[in-house]
């Protein structure tokens, strides 16, 4: 975790206004809502677009498999030293059928010779995505086993999750009870 305590403190839900519960209503229906929403909600109009965007990565709209999307999502928490997404998606990358195995190669990334050629090819273009804001041509060629819409989704999900770890490491989103902080990504 790069900050220890939060820097945009997230709301309790007695602190609610009524446009934050409106922007929290689905969170709160289902019982649970996670401490980057609760942060996020001090800022109600954007958490619902926010909501929005992140819907559709999440979702089967995205035409990655989950197990695949959560490759990318991992690799690109690790990447970019958020303890907070890292512990969050270990556990749905689990629930999408990834190994711990599988979960602690995406530390060492593409160059760990166990990944099958496509697993390799999707940490690399979320390597250079993350550290160069492209996809180099050899790697947008070693994705040809995706279809051009699976190789878009491979650029919206590291893009929204880019942006999903620079807000939980500069408001110091705390991880949520029952997550546990990786090792590799303490300050």
């Amino acid at each position: 975790m790069r900050l220890q305590k939060p820097r945009v403190a997230p709301l309790q839900d007695s602190e609610f206004t009524e446009e934050q519960r409106d922007a929290l209503d689905y969170f709160i229906r289902e019982g649970w809502v996670l401490n980057i929403f609760r942060t996020l909600a001090q800022a109600p109009k954007a958490l619902k677009r926010f909501n929005l965007w992140g819907g559709y990565v999440l979702s089967s709209r995205n035409d990655l498999s989950p197990r695949d999307r959560e490759l990318v999502i991992l690799r690109t928490g690790f990447m970019c030293k958020s303890g907070y997404e890292w512990a969050q998606h270990v556990v749905i990358g689990k629930d999408c059928g990834l190994t711990d195995a599988e979960i602690a190669r995406i530390k060492r990334g593409p160059d760990d010779a166990e990944w099958s050629d496509l697993d390799r090819a999707m940490l690399q273009a979320t390597d250079e995505l993350v550290t160069d804001h492209f996809i180099s041509e050899t790697t947008w060629k070693a994705l040809s086993g995706l279809t051009e819409k699976q190789r878009m989704d491979i650029v919206f999900t590291v893009g929204q999750y880019t942006q999903v770890s620079m807000i939980l490491n500069t408001f110091g989103v705390q991880l949520d009870e029952g997550l546990e902080l990786d090792p590799d990504l303490r300050r």
